[in-house]
């Protein structure tokens, strides 16, 4: 029976690679905005938790309206970030540019990245995708860490999407040593940097709208080991079809640098750019999912626990801030 399920769900997702490309820009468009309006309506535990997600960020000052508004366009964007994936085998090194403007703060910071190599993270934010593949075809290949599928044939389909423009997209297992080979070549690596993660040594707790969460941290610590720049940026989606990249600054972690800190700096960052297009954050994921303290607190989701690990991370921090 299982056998007989793989086989239709990577009949039908290797289809939607066919056809999808295939399509008219405007249609696609089109589909993105309807597939996110239907999730919307039929996945009341994802509509729940993107509600005490958006009161819990914003300290209830969202109106009914605005916080539906926000939560459609979450899922509306996630749609389309969905089918830009496929629809992005269209892109050649060619006409990427009438898809896409890009904004640097710092031209000097990639020139530099273009010849040591650099970790580039962004948040899943926008269009994380998109971002991704455009950096490919402007020459600068990622390796890139994806979560396998339990079905092989979805893993190697979203593996050929991931690597169209050039990068090399590698599983889970062994990530750490495999991305630090890759650094050490003068290669790239392409990380999401905002997953709420189990509190342990590759994890440390930042403030997120105001509340403590448990966040990765190899891209601070690849950085600090190999002396190489983070470079962080955002892609925003345009009414148009089109998207809006924004790089911001490149940060240069020392190794004797406080690591929470260095993480705290980049989220910032990304905090900034949620706050003023909420839309484009993924505000159905459980951002929250640790309480700092042993009671239930108001301030946090309702799904939010007490987590011993949470808590000893968070007094460790406190305690021996140098050592973070």
């Amino acid at each position: 029976m299982k056998k007989l399920r793989y086989f239709f769900e990577t009949t039908l997702v290797a289809s939607a690679a066919w056809l999808l490309p295939r399509l008219p820009r405007g249609l696609v468009m089109m589909a993105s905005k309807t597939i996110g309006w239907i999730a919307c309506q039929v996945d009341a535990r994802g509509r729940r938790t993107a509600r005490e997600n958006l009161r819990a960020a914003f300290r209830g000052s969202l109106n009914e309206k605005e916080v539906r508004r926000i939560t459609l366009g979450s899922y509306q964007n996630f749609a389309r970030t969905f089918l830009d994936l496929f629809w992005a085998r269209a892109l050649t090194h060619e006409n990427w540019p009438s898809h896409v403007s890009i904004r640097m703060d710092d031209l000097a910071a990639e020139a530099k990245a273009r010849e040591t190599g650099a970790v580039w993270v962004t948040p899943h934010f926008g269009n994380f995708e998109f971002v991704s593949l455009i950096w490919g075809f402007r020459g600068v290949p990622f390796t890139v860490v994806a979560q396998d599928f339990k079905n092989p044939g979805l893993t190697r389909i979203f593996k050929q999407l991931r690597e169209h423009s050039g990068h090399n997209v590698i599983s889970q297992e062994q990530a750490m040593l495999r991305l630090m080979k890759a650094l050490k070549r003068q290669g790239h690596a392409g990380l999401l940097t905002d997953l709420n993660i189990k509190p342990g040594k590759a994890a440390t707790i930042i403030d997120c709208f105001g509340l403590k969460t448990c966040v990765p941290t190899l891209h601070v610590e690849l950085a600090k080991r190999l002396g190489l720049s983070i470079i962080t940026g955002v892609c925003q989606p345009a009414p148009d079809g089109r998207y809006e990249v924004r790089i911001f600054e490149a940060i240069r972690p020392m190794p004797e640098d406080n690591t929470q800190e260095v993480t705290q700096r980049i989220w910032d960052q990304f905090e900034h750019a949620i706050r003023a297009y909420p839309e484009g954050w993924l505000w159905m994921y459980k951002h929250w999912r640790y309480l700092p303290g042993t009671q239930r607190d108001g301030n946090y989701p309702s799904y939010a626990n007490p987590n011993e690990g949470f808590r000893a991370l968070l007094t460790s921090l406190t305690s021996h801030p140098a050592q973070a």
